[in-house]
């Protein structure tokens, strides 16, 4: 079928069939379809669909993806958005991490690690989520061969091995579109997973997570702190400039209160659980909460349809793995259909895309898995689980190998949780249920 062009009334148009089509132009999206862009050959068709409009000028704060977070972002994050290109206007704005330091409040235990321990330059990045929307989508936008439709919703998608079907709500009007495959990346609420009949495992925290900027007395100089308290784990995250990027977890009750305060009694209680390593707290900025919880799609693949991103795993942002482990998914699924369309196989059969998913398999559920095991351990007030975790940082802050092979876990770098530290961990940590 020749390919006609179907007005959308957003300044573009589009196809009446393309090869990929993303769902979501959020980060996971947009870095996939730049990525997709750069790794296909010219005559494959990608378009990315977004509900939202698009302002004549993006400010990276259009879409609900690009709020007012913070991501951290691992050196093999970097890595894969340089290999893409995107890495130099990213670094514009983005606070190297030198160093991280892991506290739990009120016991011994301290881990710390070091860039130069490790012979990286930094151990990650932080960058806000607003500036990192303003690179991707003006790369987007900037890029031949790939078509942005918005504002457009996806009504139904009827996906099929050789060519499916999405019905689309579309400014002119109701458009049928068809595609060789169609990924989902529109976040951990997809409505679309759900009408495809798409289940999820959702374990509730309890917890919501406040996110703020605060400015402290002293300099960040580049350190991380990650800390556990009885209430729930902190991070204050190094931004440019000297200022930090609060994400403050605790029961969902506790966070509706303290969104309440003002300023002045809301820094005094983050002091009263943070401490003084920064100095005091000077300023805050406006505050945001959002619910917790570990969300696990259980398909991830179909013929002719990808889950990815938050759709397919939302984790709690405790170590920050979430989006790092949706961009090395993005890694993986880029160069294997651009292995399948090199051997003129269909990117949509179900045989390809059996082998991203097995090749992901692995890193997702390790990841997942202690990402959720450290939550639940450092959330717990029981006297063995708490000498369990101390005994776990003190163990990371004293033996190399275990810190190196953590350390190498947190940038992205080696995929797999296997550490010593998660064992002895584990270990402790079963022993301590027990004794409840």
């Amino acid at each position: 079928m020749p390919n006609k062009r179907i007005s959308t009334g957003c300044g573009l148009g589009m196809q009446a069939r393309y090869d990929i089509v993303i769902v979501g132009g959020g980060m996971v999206g947009a870095t996939l379809a730049l990525g997709l862009r750069r790794a296909l050959p010219e005559s494959r068709s990608i378009a990315v669909i977004e509900a939202v409009d698009l302002p004549e000028e993006s400010s990276g704060t259009w879409q609900p993806s690009y709020d007012a977070r913070s991501s951290a972002l691992s050196a093999g994050a970097k890595d894969i958005f340089a290999s893409l290109g995107l890495w130099d206007a990213i670094s514009q704005a983005a606070e190297p991490i030198l160093d991280i330091h892991v506290s739990d409040r009120g016991h011994f235990g301290v881990a710390r690690m070091h860039a130069h321990e490790h012979g990286v330059p930094a151990l990650g990045y932080v960058a806000d989520n607003s500036w990192l929307g303003q690179v991707l989508l003006s790369d987007v936008k900037a890029t031949q061969g790939i078509d942005l439709l918005c504002p457009v919703s996806v009504k139904q998608i009827l996906p099929e091995v050789d060519d499916s079907t999405l019905t689309l709500d579309a400014p002119g009007g109701e458009q049928i579109l068809n595609a060789s495959l169609v990924i989902l990346a529109d976040g951990g609420r997809s409505g679309l997973s759900r009408k495809l009949g798409i289940e999820s495992d959702v374990a509730e925290y309890g917890q919501k997570a406040i996110v703020a900027n605060i400015t402290p007395a002293k300099h960040h100089n580049g350190v991380a702190y990650e800390r556990f308290t009885d209430e729930g784990p902190m991070a204050l995250l190094p931004r440019p400039g000297g200022d930090c990027a609060l994400v403050w977890t605790m029961p969902e009750q506790l966070a509706d209160e303290r969104l309440e305060l003002v300023d002045e009694d809301f820094l005094a209680e983050l002091q009263d659980r943070f401490g003084y390593r920064v100095g005091r707290f000077k300023k805050v900025g406006e505050r945001f909460a959002y619910p917790l919880a570990l969300k696990t799609a259980r398909e991830q693949v179909r013929p002719g349809l990808v889950v990815l991103g938050n759709a397919a795993h939302s984790l709690h942002p405790v170590a920050g793995q979430g989006f790092n482990l949706s961009l090395r998914d993005v890694q993986t699924l880029i160069s294997t259909l651009a292995e399948a369309i090199e051997q003129q196989k269909n990117p949509g059969s179900l045989e390809v895309l059996k082998s991203y998913q097995q090749q992901r398999e692995k890193d997702q559920q390790q990841t997942i898995g202690f990402s959720d095991q450290v939550v639940r351990l450092f959330s717990n007030n029981n006297v063995a689980l708490a000498g369990a975790r101390n005994f776990g940082l003190v163990a990371m802050d004293l033996l190399y190998p275990i810190k190196n092979r953590f350390a190498r876990q947190a940038m992205g770098l080696s995929q797999g949780m296997n550490t010593g530290f998660q064992q002895n961990v584990s270990s402790h940590a079963r022993q301590g249920e027990q004794a409840q």
